[in-house]
């Protein structure tokens, strides 16, 4: 089964590939027949061979590109869930709104979750030792 997929696109990878050497080729004949009659043979080839030069440094340079990506640039350090809800409370504050009102509302009507709440931004949190 494997082999056999891999002979279909190897077919079909030569098949593409002789069908882009044929239509180059058909490009280049229409071309020199365009330019012969008012440019003369050697000026006509010349510009065909001119015309397949430009063809072939486009494919090297799209191929440099995709072998030799740029580097991304270094993502800095994740914000921490304040910074990002204060953020999207910056940029879209009808949301936030509704966000506060629907909390308000979650509060008054169950006061245990919020207690719960509380108590858990208010536990002490563990102190990093420090480096001597």
């Amino acid at each position: 089964m494997i082999v056999k997929r891999a002979i279909l696109i190897a077919c079909a990878v030569a098949a593409l590939a002789s069908a882009t050497g044929v239509f180059v080729l058909a490009l280049a004949f229409a071309l020199f027949a365009a330019l012969s009659p008012s440019l003369g043979p050697a000026v006509a080839a010349a510009g065909v061979a001119g015309a397949t030069l430009i063809l072939f440094l486009l494919v090297a340079v799209a191929a440099l590109l995709a072998a030799n990506p740029k580097p991304g640039r270094k993502a800095g350090p994740e914000p921490d869930m304040t910074t990002r809800l204060f953020d999207l409370a910056r940029d879209k504050p009808l949301i936030a709104a509704a966000a506060l009102v629907a909390a308000g509302i979650v509060a008054v009507r169950n006061p245990k979750i919020t207690a719960g709440l509380i108590a858990a931004f208010m536990a002490a949190k563990p102190s990093k030792p420090d480096k001597a």
